[in-house]
């Protein structure tokens, strides 16, 4: 039997599509090798959203071409797309493929094994206008999958090169979204995660068919228990999505919306289509309908320009509106974006300074949203055991707010969906104990 291994370098969507090509590779008789070992065929799907991402992606592609020389080297995903030539270019490679035309990959190992010629099966992502679809029936990580529901996005923000690697948003048919999704409940999963290029941007290109729509649909997929959004944009959190989010029983009570900056003069540059009154009023909108919701966000610190009063006013914001936890970036160049160009550039000193203070800021909202659940009952899904200390006995996994919890269990609690009392909070970790297992039938399952 053939074999193929993969290494995927980037977001979740490049490690929904590697499973999507494992599937295809599968299905054609290949049996999958670990990347550190020797293999016929090497797949490596790369990221492209910084200059250090194209530079691991050609690290990675040289170390499979070491490993074996005679293998098959595929390269593929968004640096594959946004610079097929740079790739071509080293010794080894044989073929690169972009983010569309996954599908093409087997038929090009079979085209080069006859020719013994290099292809170069990258077109031209901005006249892409459908989403291609690639079904995902399990994963090989068994507690989360993921739901890849649109592809693309529209916005052309000053610091970001996806759209020239992902081209502009298509969305999944809705069709084929449930479908999946019940194929995923079958496999076992209680939780899916729907994930995309600009998730919350679902249906703004379909005809009278929306996100709040397809949570609806999503709504009735018998067995599934809970339905994760990975992010989505203020601007996209209609009054019906919140509506819809109110109403749920599965949707879960976090949302990670990313803010970027909280000054509107950065926000300008940065060229997000919100103001910070209207995210303020989102967020406001949203507590008052779901008072314990979870809200995670994304900021990057340092963009060009950005005064110590921009900064201040960043720093305000978040600390009044409480975000649960944040996931903050120094603001790096990337090559071939706007905002690369920008004079005014931030010393890299102060934005060590300014991300120091907004991490601090971030682990202090944590901790404080935590002890809000402190002696409460939540429903968490065991994912692992306790990686730092295995032998204690201890698994850990996910509230439906997001929370990380730690309580002692036994293995075949893994996957389920478990009552778990907070009996210590904090950050990274709360403490849990074990209530019992939700059963599968009972209706109390569905308003835990």
């Amino acid at each position: 039997m053939p074999t193929v291994a993969f290494h995927t370098l980037g977001c979740k969507v490049n490690h929904y599509e590697t499973e999507a090509i494992w599937q295809l590779f599968k299905e054609e008789g290949y049996e999958k090798a670990e990347f550190e070992k020797r293999s016929d065929v090497y797949v490596i799907n790369t990221c492209t959203v910084t200059n250090t991402g194209d530079k691991k992606s050609r690290q990675v592609i040289r170390r499979a071409i070491r490993r074996n020389p005679e293998a098959i080297i595929c390269v593929t995903g968004c640096y594959a797309q946004t610079s097929p030539a740079e790739i071509m270019d080293i010794p080894g490679v044989d073929i690169v493929v972009g983010t569309q035309d996954r599908k093409k990959m087997l038929s090009y190992i079979e085209e080069f094994k006859k020719e013994r010629e290099p292809i170069n099966g990258v077109g031209n992502i901005m006249k892409a206008r459908v989403y291609e679809e690639l079904e995902v029936p399990s994963f090989t990580d068994r507690t989360r999958a993921s739901l890849k529901i649109q592809e693309g996005c529209n916005n052309f923000c000053t610091f970001c090169i996806i759209p020239w690697a992902r081209g502009l948003l298509r969305s999944r048919n809705p069709e084929d979204v449930i479908t999946q999704a019940k194929q995923l409940v079958e496999a076992g999963y209680k939780e899916i995660v729907l994930t995309g290029i600009h998730t919350g941007g679902y249906g703004e290109d379909l005809k009278e068919y929306n996100l709040a729509d397809l949570l609806r649909e999503l709504e009735k997929v018998e067995g599934l228990k809970r339905i994760r959004i990975s992010s989505i944009e203020a601007s996209q959190i209609t009054d019906e999505v919140i509506e819809v989010i109110d109403q749920s029983n599965k949707i879960v009570n976090h949302l990670h919306i990313p803010l970027q900056s909280g000054s509107n003069t950065v926000l300008k540059r940065m060229r997000r289509k919100y103001t910070m009154e209207f995210f303020g009023e989102r967020l406001n909108r949203l507590k008052e309908v779901l008072p314990d919701l979870a809200v995670t966000s994304d900021v990057i610190v340092g963009f060009p320009g950005e005064t110590e009063e921009e900064f201040q006013e960043t720093y305000d914001f978040i600390s009044t509106h409480k975000f649960s936890e944040l996931h903050v970036f120094p603001y790096s160049k990337r090559t071939g974006t706007p905002a690369a160009r920008m004079d005014d550039q931030v010393d890299e000193e102060i934005k060590n300074t300014r991300v120091h203070r907004l991490i601090e800021l971030s682990n202090q909202l944590a901790k404080e949203y935590a002890s809000g659940f402190e002696g409460e009952v939540l429903e968490v899904i065991p994912e692992e055991r306790d990686k730092e200390n295995p032998e204690s006995g201890l698994l850990t996994g996910y509230s439906d707010n997001y929370m990380k919890v730690k309580f002692a269990g036994t293995e075949d609690l893994i996957g389920k969906l478990v009552k778990v009392k907070i009996i210590k909070a904090g950050y990274p970790y709360n403490e849990g104990e074990f209530v019992r297992v939700l059963s599968e039938v009972s209706p109390e399952t569905i308003s835990g």
